[in-house]
Order: C-alpha cells, then sequence, then structure tokens
C-alpha cells in the first residue's frame, strides 16, 4: 500500500506541523529556484566531541529527513547533508577525560586539540572522533531512507572552507566589525586575523593568535606554551560563528534545523546571518530551533538534558538494541521541535504502546474520539515509517513489548529459531499474533524478541526476570489462599478464550470480597507459586503466555 496516497486521501484536511514547516521551505526554496538555483542543500551539523546520543538525531537528522521527502514528492531535487564540526577544539572536561585509562595526563595533554587529533582513548579506532561517531554514523540509515549524506569540516578545510577561509581573512575588517556588535564587552582588536591554527608544538587550537598573514600561511603564537611559528591554512579553523556561515557558503545550505541554544536574540545564529548578508553577500539558510532531548534515568528517575561531552544519555546504537527506530522516529515527530522530549530505555514499552496506537488510528481500527487527535496520531505515524510506499495492506500484528520481553526471558535457554516458533505459537494462542501472519507480521516478532530480551537484561525491572517453576513448590498455602486459589482454576479453566483481558476478569473474579491487604497476600502466594519469589510480571500477562492446563493444575497444586 501507497501510506502516503492513503494518508492524504483519509487526512489531507489536518495539516501535521511537519507539513507547515514543509510549507514554509518550500517558499524559500521557491526564492532560491528563481534565482536559477536547482538542486537545494538541508543540513545539519554536530560535533563530536563525546557520547553521540540519540538527542542528535531529532533536530538534525529526521525532522530534515521529513521535510526533505515530502518536498522530493512534489519534485524538489534535494541533498541532505550532515557536517561534523572536527576541528572544534576538545575541552578536556571531566567526563570527556575520563574515558582515557589514565585522566589528568590526557587532560593535561589532549586539551585544546582538535577533536579529529585527539586519540581514541579504547585504542580500537584511529581518533577520538571515529570511535564515538562508530555508535551514531553507522547506524543513521537506520532512522532514515538512507540517503544523508556526511562530511566534516576537516574535509572542507582542504576544499572549499579554504577558499572561503581566503575571503574571511580578505574581509577581516568587515567581519570584525559585525561581530564586535555581539560581543559586548570582549570585542576583537584592529589588525584581529579570524583563524585559529594548530600549534605544533603542544597541539591546541584553542589557544593560538595569528599575528600575520603570508599568503595560505599564519604566523600565530601560542598562549599556552609560547611557541611562534607559521601554519597553513589548512590547518586550522575559523572563529566558530564564521565558520557557521562558511558551511553554509562551502555547501550551499538552504535549510538547516539549529539548537536552541543559537536562537536567542542577538546570539550566534544572528551574527551568522549578518555576517552571510553583510559580508558574504548571500542570503542564510532557511531554519528552525530545536528543543533539546532530555535523559531520564532508570535508576534515579532523575531528568537531565543529554549532552555529547558529559557522557549523558545513550546512543543510536543502544536504542537500535533494544527497539525498533520508527519508534523513536515517532516520538520525535508527534511533538513540534520546541516542544520537550525525554527519553529512558526502561520505558520503552510504554513507547511502543502509543506507536501501536497511532497506527491502529492509521488503518481505521480504533479511534481517540478526536477527530484532529486521531489525523495527527495517524500522520506522525505515517512520517515514523521509513518506506512511505510499501506499507501492510492491513493493521499489522502488534505483539505487546511487555509479552515479548517476558516470553524472550522464559525462552532464552532454547536456540534463536526453537524460541522464536515457541513465541509465536504463545502469542497466537493468546490472540496476540494472527493465525494465519504475513510475512510483514513475522518480520516484526522476529525482530522484536531478541531487542526485548536485551531490554529484559538490562532495563526491566528486577521482578520481571522471573523463571516459572517446573513443579510445585512445597508451600503450606494458608486455608482461605488455597480456596481462593481453587477458585481462580476454576475460573481459569471455563474460560472461552485465553487472553490476557479475560484472564485479567477470573483474577477479579477470584478475589472479590478480599480488604487491599488481603489481596497483596494472595498475589505474594500467586509468585511464590509459580515464581519462587513475593512479585513478579502483572499476573494476566504473565498467564496468558502459560498453557492453561499448567496454569490450572499450579493454583491446585497438583503436580
Amino acid at each position: 500500500m501507497d501510506a502516503w496516497s492513503y494518508a492524504a486521501e483519509k487526512w489531507g484536511w489536518y495539516r501535521h506541523w511537519v507539513e507547515e514547516l514543509a510549507e514554509e521551505v518550500e517558499r524559500f526554496l521557491e526564492e532560491r529556484r528563481r534565482e536559477g538555483k536547482e538542486e537545494f542543500v538541508f543540513n545539519g551539523g554536530l560535533s563530536v566531541s563525546g557520547l553521540q546520543h540519540v538527542g542528535r538525531l531529532r533536530g538534525e537528522i529526521i525532522i530534515p529527513e521529513v521535510v526533505r521527502r515530502i518536498l522530493e514528492r512534489r519534485g524538489w531535487r534535494i541533498r541532505q547533508l550532515l557536517t561534523l564540526y572536527t576541528q572544534d577544539a576538545w575541552k578536556g572536561k571531566e567526563p570527556q577525560c575520563a574515558q582515557f585509562e589514565n585522566p589528568r595526563e590526557a587532560c593535561e595533554k589532549y586539551t585544546g586539540w582538535p577533536l579529529i587529533r585527539v586519540p581514541d582513548p579504547k585504542g580500537c579506532h584511529s581518533n577520538w572522533v571515529e570511535h564515538y561517531w562508530a555508535d551514531f554514523g553507522p547506524h543513521i540509515p537506520e532512522f532514515t531512507d538512507g540517503k544523508v549524506e556526511v562530511v566534516t569540516t576537516t574535509e572542507l578545510y582542504r576544499g572549499r572552507l579554504l577558499e572561503f577561509t581566503r575571503m574571511s581573512i580578505e574581509r577581516r575588517e568587515e567581519i570584525r566589525r559585525v561581530l564586535n556588535r555581539y560581543r559586548g564587552r570582549n570585542p576583537y582588536p584592529p589588525g584581529w586575523i579570524p583563524f585559529e591554527p594548530i600549534c605544533a608544538r603542544c597541539g591546541r587550537i584553542d589557544s593560538t593568535e595569528a599575528l600575520e598573514v603570508k599568503g595560505d600561511t599564519v604566523v600565530y603564537r601560542c598562549r599556552h606554551c609560547g611557541y611562534t611559528g607559521e601554519a597553513p591554512l589548512t590547518e586550522g579553523k575559523l572563529n566558530w560563528r564564521l565558520e557557521w556561515v562558511g558551511v553554509w557558503w562551502a555547501l550551499g545550505v538552504d535549510f538547516e534545523p539549529y539548537g536552541k541554544d543559537h536562537a536567542m536574540p542577538g546570539g550566534s545564529r544572528d551574527s551568522a546571518k549578518e555576517l552571510a548578508v553583510k559580508v558574504f553577500g548571500f542570503r542564510p539558510p532557511h531554519g528552525i530551533p530545536y528543543e533539546w532531548v532530555a535523559y531520564r534515568d532508570p535508576e534515579t528517575g532523575e531528568e537531565t538534558d543529554m549532552s555529547s561531552s558529559d557522557f549523558r544519555g545513550f546512543t543510536p546504537r543502544e536504542w537500535l538494541e533494544v527497539a525498533h527506530p520508527e519508534v523513536l522516529r515517532f516520538l520525535y515527530l508527534r511533538v513540534p521541535p520546541m516542544r520537550k522530549v525525554t527519553l529512558s530505555l526502561r520505558d520503552v514499552p510504554n513507547y511502543y504502546n502509543a506507536w501501536y496506537q497511532a497506527e491502529r488510528i492509521f488503518y481505521g481500527a480504533e479511534s481517540t474520539g478526536d477527530r484532529e487527535q486521531d489525523a495527527h496520531l495517524a500522520k506522525t505515524y505515517l512520517y515514523s515509517l521509513r518506506d512511505w510506499s510499501n506499507a501492510p495492506d492491513r493493521l499489522p500484528a502488534q505483539p505487546p513489548y511487555t509479552h515479548a520481553a517476558i516470553l524472550s526471558w522464559l525462552l532464552r535457554r532454547l536456540g534463536d529459531e526453537e524460541a522464536f516458533e515457541e513465541a509465536l505459537k504463545r502469542l497466537q494462542r493468546t490472540g496476540h499474533m494472527p493465525r494465519d501472519p504475513t510475512d510483514y507480521d513475522l518480520e516484526r516478532l522476529r525482530t522484536l524478541l531478541p531487542r526485548a530480551r536485551r531490554w529484559m537484561e538490562r532495563y526491566a525491572p528486577p521482578q520481571m526476570r522471573v523463571d516459572i517453576l517446573e513443579e510445585p513448590p512445597s508451600l503450606q498455602l494458608p486455608d482461605w489462599v488455597a480456596e481462593r486459589m481453587r477458585r481462580a482454576a476454576g475460573l481459569l479453566e471455563k474460560l472461552e478464550e485465553w487472553s490476557e483481558d479475560a484472564i485479567k476478569d477470573a483474577l477479579i473474579k477470584a478475589t472479590e470480597g478480599l480488604s487491599a491487604k488481603e489481596r497483596r497476600e494472595f498475589y505474594r502466594w500467586f509468585y511464590r507459586l509459580f515464581v519462587g519469589r513475593d512479585s513478579g510480571p502483572r499476573a494476566a500477562p504473565l498467564l496468558s503466555l502459560l498453557d492453561r492446563g499448567f496454569v490450572v493444575k499450579r493454583l491446585r497444586m497438583e503436580a
């Protein structure tokens, strides 16, 4: 099914925020096209200063990717780039230094070095950038349609940025006048050269001052080590605000989202726009600010913004180990760019519940009762898909994440294929997988089970990780508890269908009339009977995944 056409026909009247953004960008591109441009460039920018967390997928990759694909369907030719700022100085923050075996020595030696020159602290890659990019870059195609191209400022300084650097040095007085309007009490002095060479002695790029220009080299002095020398323009970088303008110019950028820190009035984007227009004579790209993605610690529940150099958050690789990429796309596209999104890997089952609901609404199997809310969720689901032209014709199977997690744990001693077949059989019995699954249904389950198992191992609450006792334990149940267990067994034995909801209703009936304290006591004995502990996963989902005959016998304490 062409999901795009289906959504347009059913919800075309509703304007999703990403569609409104696409229309804004399209109006901007129309102006560029009238100036003679035929192919357009979307860009995002990242500094590989440490942990490449999933928050960086939001504004720099996924939002522009969806806008690009909307406009491509309208006939626009667009390239999507991601620029890595690899010449930035390594700050030597405590979390960065802690990555090395000897943090103090690393801090003293590498602080101020260009990121691309800092060694890999683990020794498995050629440098810092390659090491921390490994958990992000190779996974971009799994979160997108695979058309995002990566460039680095290190490469650009050997090409188009070198030309821009020459222009900047020639126009340094104009640049100085513009930037000084934004610098307040620390204006650049007359004669300032907007280039930061790498010191040949200590390796730092953050402590050098260019003193004189000689063609394609600069004479500099290093404030850190006192060295005076010469460096070619390929061995350094521009002042950071100017560098941003240089990237726009070098790549011909037409649209670029940016973090909210750049959006302050009189901030870096305002100064970059003014430089582009007044000094270099070109129109800056259309842009939108976006809010940071926050991280909720699974152990403490504390919320903080994800941070690369502070190593807070988790990577795309870590997400993909426990969840499908479409679920993360959904979470990012559900709310506008300046709305906060908070993520925790412990909450993955809840994220699946939200995504599954949107999927049911998309296929007409559910409604919130609010026409606009239905349309919003349905279109968000559409944009969460990486392939809009090849969606299933009917609602796919939706194996609940928690069921997959419990099953994958219970069946972990089986081989992969045997565990898959057994999980499929049990989920068919509970009605969570159809009797005649499509290839799409089977692939969803096949890729979900190992993810859910890793989630159980790493992030699930400890009480979920249980094993079913093969034999009835030696327990002396209080008489009233034994009677309630037998009542539950009788009700469960007579159920027309072995489903989670039916089991839940039967257990509620079996415990009718008990006080809250007695009900807690009943379930303590229940879990001791099945898993040998005082607690475990929710009773109804757990029982639904077990054989009915086994459950009935166990409740009656029969071998």
